[in-house]
């Protein structure tokens, strides 16, 4: 199981990355890399340098009821160390477990835009780009030019607004504040203007969590705003 809200499993055939962008400063997956490299962890002893784990190919075939599965959590499946071949042998697997629901995330869109045509999209293959800032809104442009049925944003961590993006084309959007150590603040008046456009173009929204301003503000929960629970998901294709 996940502790991440909005998945059910997570699954890494690659780990360890680069910070590209302001939402990288407090990497979860990098202090994790190095928690599991003190512990011995096999697979972990790069810490968080970018490994191919082709070990790990092909553990969602073995996975016999249908799951929601979050690709490459320790990584980046488009980091421009990971060869062609081996996001060809990810997407492989992915299209041959169809009875699962793959959410594959990249902060490397332009990668992606430039492989779309010789990847297969099968439709339990879901693909977002993360979005921090109106500085990095340009990655949902390439987004909406692959082929993925099911495209959409991690706007996590938001550390600041996004009033400039276009939500056309898109099928899902989930948002977050930043934790842990040196976490930056979340802006209610971000949040909630991400909703109300969210509603107007009729896009299922997911708030994950209040980050830091949480744990100031006791009277926030998670997942809800002004008291109602905002955790909605695209329909899964069966």
């Amino acid at each position: 199981m996940s502790n991440i809200e909005w998945t059910d499993k997570t699954w890494n055939p690659i780990s360890g990355c680069t910070k590209i962008s302001d939402g990288c400063k407090n990497c979860y997956a990098e202090k994790m890399a190095y928690r599991l490299q003190a512990m011995g962890t096999r697979g972990y002893e790069n810490a968080f340098e970018v490994t191919l784990h082709p070990e790990a190919l092909e553990k969602p075939l073995k996975l016999k009821k249908p799951q929601m599965i979050f690709v490459n959590s320790m990584s980046d499946i488009f980091h421009d160390k990971v060869p062609d071949e081996f996001i060809f042998e990810i997407f492989d697997v992915m299209n041959r477990a169809h009875w699962h629901t793959f959410q594959v995330l990249t902060k490397r869109p332009k990668r992606l835009e430039s492989l779309n045509a010789k990847l297969k999209w099968s439709e339990n293959i879901w693909m977002g780009v993360s979005i921090e800032s109106n500085d990095y809104i340009k990655r949902a442009d390439s987004l909406r030019k692959c082929d993925a049925k099911t495209k959409f944003f991690s706007i996590e961590p938001l550390i600041d607004s996004v009033d400039r993006l276009d939500y056309t084309g898109i099928d899902w959007v989930i948002v977050g504040g930043e934790t842990g150590a040196g976490a930056r603040p979340l802006k209610y008046k971000c949040v909630k203007d991400i909703q109300e456009q969210c509603q107007a173009a009729n896009v299922p929204f997911f708030f994950k969590k209040w980050g830091k301003l949480g744990q100031t503000d006791k009277t926030l929960v998670d997942g809800h705003i002004d008291g109602v629970e905002c955790r909605a998901m695209p329909e899964v294709t069966k």
